[in-house]
């Protein structure tokens, strides 16, 4: 006879309400959602034999009807120059993802991704030459820091970026759960404050999460002021114009009260010019922001063809007087120097075979 496999309740992934809904449904305690939360997301357990203080039937029971562990760890490389480690993570579909500790002078930032490959095919970034697979749960996203809590230690990463592999805000579902999970008061050691999104510019989504309560932290990838030049080299700027996302900003800073991050890639002769100057200053006049200058980093590693092609750096030195001519507007601006590199992990580079 032929048996068919009973499919698992996911719990990893769920916010409190969700757990505690889940238990009450089962015929436990409420209080039961508040234990296994705290297990899963501050202890870090994988394990329901590590949760000492639930029953050992409902543990066992647990372990046969849910999942609690979404990812395994498959191997990670650290920068030579620069300390930056790249981790590969797998699903249990057994896909690959990609995450970085990038460690600096004052913090260390966990960049986690939010998709397998992505969607939107921006023309400087690799994993949009990868193309786009699925969307990660929220509980792949947690377990993200998971893995990287237990392997880096917990207590030394300060901040996460939503920045790895994919686009957030076209995960909104599980984004949002994943950071519902970090701005509960039972999950320790980050809070939103820490947490940035970024996004390539999905207006409605913008909106939407300046509604949802989280007042988490925004990054919108900018790289040019000017609509035609964005959709050259970022696609979904046809879809979702540099005007609806500008707008979209304006609503979920004066909603949130937060100030916006600028992400800004430069690209030799398409966004270095005096004129791309003018234009960042006249939108930082607007909105309580800062830019984030990034060199472009080399896609070599995905033998890229068409425009991708053709993308190079602007030269370090006339990177420094962009750089300095905002400075003399009164911009703040932060240039994040390539880090990870020589080992395919530095901003724009992640990319996997889906399997």
């Amino acid at each position: 006879m032929i048996q068919i496999a009973k499919k698992k309740v996911l719990l990893k992934g769920m916010p409190l309400e969700e757990l505690n809904n889940y238990f009450v449904s089962i015929g436990e305690p409420k209080f039961r959602g508040g234990q296994v939360f705290n297990w899963m997301y501050n202890h870090l357990a994988t394990l329901f034999g590590e949760m000492d203080n639930l029953p050992k039937l409902l543990r066992s029971k647990l372990a046969d009807d849910t999942i609690i562990k979404t990812l395994d760890f498959v191997d990670s490389q650290i920068s030579a120059s620069s300390g930056t480690k790249k981790f590969i993570f797998e699903t249990i579909e057994h896909n690959k993802i990609e995450s970085v500790i990038i460690p600096e002078e004052n913090r260390t930032t966990l960049c986690i991704s939010t998709q397998i490959g992505c969607p939107l095919d921006c023309k400087f970034c690799a994993t949009g030459l990868m193309g786009y697979k699925k969307n990660l749960t929220a509980g792949e996203i947690f377990d993200q820091y998971l893995l990287a809590a237990k392997d880096y230690g917990k207590d030394n990463i300060s901040n996460i970026v939503y920045m790895g592999m994919g686009e957030p805000l076209l995960n909104y579902s599980a984004t949002l759960n994943s950071l519902k999970i970090f701005a509960d008061e039972l999950t320790t050691g980050i809070s939103l404050k820490k947490i940035t999104v970024s996004t390539a510019g999905i207006a409605p989504k913008i909106i939407e999460l300046a509604d949802s309560g989280l007042k988490v932290k925004i990054a919108l990838s900018l790289h040019s002021c000017f609509e035609d030049t964005r959709s050259k080299i970022m696609p979904v700027n046809l879809k979702y114009s540099l005007k609806q996302n500008i707008d979209a900003i304006k609503y979920y800073v004066k909603r949130t009260g937060t100030r916006v991050t600028f992400e800004y890639v430069m690209l030799k002769g398409i966004n270095d010019r005096q004129d791309d100057i003018n234009a960042l200053a006249k939108l930082c006049a607007e909105i309580p922001s800062k830019i984030n200058i990034i060199p472009f980093n080399s896609l070599k590693h995905m033998n890229p063809e068409g425009y991708s092609a053709q993308l190079e750096p602007t030269p370090k030195r006339k990177i420094e007087d962009f750089v300095t001519r905002l400075r003399d507007r009164n911009i703040t601006v932060i240039v994040r120097y390539t880090q990870g590199d020589d080992i395919a992990a530095a901003c724009g580079q992640l990319a996997t075979n889906y399997s």
